[in-house]
């Protein structure tokens, strides 16, 4: 079975969203392109992680090209999308691994996020090399999004992203977990209950 790629060159939408209460949230991205919508599902330290490895990349971006590159600086207040997700979400995959690019001749950020694969394998050499062999099968590996974006577009994604992600559960001023509506067995306070 060939692979199937999702592929979205300067998308219409490219947002990280939320479906549930705080401490219960399942985090997607999501890409839309007319009436084509694809969502994959992900963990919310991959989100963050995404956000601020493409913040890094931007300013790198900048700081190589000494400001000529079409990348502002911040999230351009024009095209910030704060919409809910698409609905009905159908979640295509559940990502397993991410790559991010920047294309310097058409001036775009390109995002990878591929399904999560389990791998059997005998020992640690033989879960790399069956790793990589995965990660180089353009043809038969598994199903793949790729979004081409604009700087602004990136820009805008990354802010909204870090945001999704702070929007949850705040944290406690002594142990700095999140602290649920009932509260929360604080390790700081010997496990005595600490209300919100």
């Amino acid at each position: 079975m060939s692979r199937q790629v999702f592929q979205y060159d300067q998308p219409d939408r490219f947002v990280a969203g939320t479906v549930g209460l705080p401490g219960r949230r399942t985090f997607y991205l999501q890409a839309s392109a007319g009436s084509r919508v694809t969502s994959v599902a992900l963990e919310k330290t991959q989100v963050a992680a995404l956000a601020e490895r493409m913040e890094e990349l931007l300013d790198e971006v900048v700081r190589r090209s000494g400001g000529s590159a079409a990348v502002p600086a911040v999230a351009p207040a024009d095209i910030t999308d704060t919409a809910p997700l698409d609905t009905p979400i159908e979640e295509e995959f559940r990502v397993g691994t991410m790559a991010l690019a920047w294309d310097g001749e058409a001036e775009r950020m390109i995002v990878e996020a591929q399904a999560l694969v389990e791998l059997d394998a005998d020992s640690d050499e033989d879960l790399a090399e069956a790793e990589e062999r995965l990660l180089q099968d353009e043809e038969n590996g598994p199903p793949m999004l790729r979004v081409r974006l604009t700087g602004a577009q990136a820009r805008a994604f990354a802010k909204r992203a870090l945001d999704v992600v702070n929007a949850g559960r705040p944290p406690c001023p002594l142990c700095s977990l999140p602290l649920d509506p009932e509260g929360h067995v604080c390790p700081r306070q010997n496990g005595y209950r600490r209300g919100a």
